[in-house]
Order: C-alpha cells, then structure tokens, then sequence
C-alpha cells in the first residue's frame, strides 16, 4: 500500500498560490455530516495566506485546554515551507469551515501560540512518531471537553481479550467527500464550505505502532482520505469515547485501509507526557 499522507495542504495551498484550478478537497469517505455536533472536540488545523485566505492543512483534536493534537507530518509542512511563504497557523473547531474564496471573517479562528512537531518524527514503516501539537491559550478553549486518551498498550489488552475482533472505531475530520465512479475517471466530490463529518470502520490489524482499519465501502465501512490527517479515531469503550489513534495514512483511492498512529504505546506517550496528563 503507498504511504499517502491524509492531507491535502501542499496540494491545496500550493495550488492556490500558483493560482491553478481549484483543487478537490478531500476528507471522510462515505460517511455522515456531525449535525449534532457529537465531535465537537475534533477540530481543524487551519492556516491563512498573506492575502487572508483561509485553507484547512489537516484535523485534530483538543485535548487539554491549551493543546491541540494532529500529525507531525502536517506541522513539519507548516514550518518548513507555509511559515516561509507567510501562512500563519489557527484552530477552528467550528462545524462547518469555509475556505479559499469563500474564507469569512465569521469563521472562529483561534490563534495557535506554539507548533510542536515530534522530534521522533521519521520516515520508518515500523514507528514514524507521526503526532504532533498545537498550542492555545485556555481562554480560547471554554466549553469544549478535551477529548479521553487510552492508558498504555490499552489495545494490545484489549487484542489479548479477543476484544478487537468486531469493534468499529469512528475516524472524524474535515469535508463531504464521496468518492464517485462510474462515467469517466474516478473523482471526489467537493463542498466549501467543509462541514465536520464522522464514519465507521471496522478493525482489520493491529502493529506495534498502528491500528489498520477498514474502509471498504463495499462491507459498509466509510474512513478517511486526504485532509483526514492528525484527526481522530474514536473506540467507545465502558462508556467512555477514547481517542485512540490519529489519521496517519491509507490508499491512493480511500476505499480500502485506514491507517491509523497509536497513542497508547510507549513512544506516542513519551512525547503526549510533556503536554498532558495521560491515564
């Protein structure tokens, strides 16, 4: 399977810059609008452009009052090349985001004060430390319920019980997107403004560092897909709505695999420990 990183941010913004045809946005796959706002903590890493349009890097999730998680391969992006270019970095939990052309000032930016990417970061298939935070002020944050983290090797437990073998964890993120086919190449519907949305999928495997899940439209299950990276991915367990992993990569098509970085393992809550209060 390729490693295709789940965002859309050098296409989308690159683009923009370059001023090409609009690029396709692409998140949740044949999944369902938050109407109810259920995720209200799942929220978007968003990024403005000297020229004050907003665009949607990747998603994440508040998990304190000052921290917001996503992947470290979107802030890397961010630091690396946007803060050359001028872009500045926001959090917007907001339940539906516009952008690009139709960026509004009634969007709820809230100003990111410090980009952390893992310094563990890397490139290996066998723990790539792909998670990151965003820091915020606490007087930005009230009323939103920080999201629960499992307890160390809570999944690997919970393998040993035979407890995955049909349990369905719920990927969240940023956009409408269904793939279509049929009549001509293959393509992702787009809508802006881009609402929060939800799906199911079910367990496929489970590494040392990832939790693969299934997406195959075709068994019932929906994912994610690009713009879905650093987002979360919910198991409720005992009552509780933890968040287990983070939106990593999958395939080029997002109709097979959800591949999904673990935050239970040692590694994930080495570099969480210095931000938050783990379990």
């Amino acid at each position: 399977m390729p490693a295709i990183r789940r965002s859309f941010a050098a296409i989308l913004i690159v683009a923009a810059i370059l001023v090409a045809a609009a690029p396709r946005v692409n998140a949740i796959v044949y999944g369902f609008v938050d109407t109810t706002n259920v995720y209200a903590n799942t929220g978007a890493f968003m990024v403005r452009s000297t020229t004050g349009e907003n665009f949607i890097l990747c998603s994440g999730t508040f998990i304190s009052p000052t921290v917001f998680l996503t992947a470290s391969h979107c802030t890397a992006y961010f630091e690396n090349d946007l803060v050359l270019r001028g872009f500045t970095a926001f959090v917007s939990f907001d339940h539906a985001i516009p952008f690009r052309d139709l960026t509004s000032p009634a969007t709820n930016l809230i100003p990111v004060t410090g980009v952390v990417t893992n310094p563990g970061y890397n490139q290996s298939q066998s723990d790539p430390g792909d998670i990151a935070v965003l820091l915020v002020d606490a007087n930005d944050t009230n009323g939103i319920t920080p999201a629960v983290l499992p307890a160390e090797d809570f999944l690997d437990e919970l393998a040993a019980r035979n407890g995955l073998r049909n349990a369905v964890f719920t990927p969240v993120g940023y956009g409408l997107q269904n793939r279509v086919v049929g009549g001509g190449t293959p393509f992702f519907q787009d809508i802006n403004p881009v609402p929060r949305m939800y799906a199911f999928s079910r367990f496929n495997a489970l590494t040392p560092a990832f939790l693969r899940l299934s997406q195959n439209v075709s068994t019932g299950d929906g994912g994610s897909c690009y713009g879905d990276s650093g987002g979360p991915n919910f198991f409720n367990y005992a009552g509780t709505q933890l968040l287990t992993a983070v939106t990593i990569t999958g395939d080029t098509a997002c109709r097979a695999t959800n591949v999904v970085y673990r935050l239970d393992t040692a590694s994930a809550r080495q570099f969480l420990s210095a931000y938050v209060r783990l379990p």
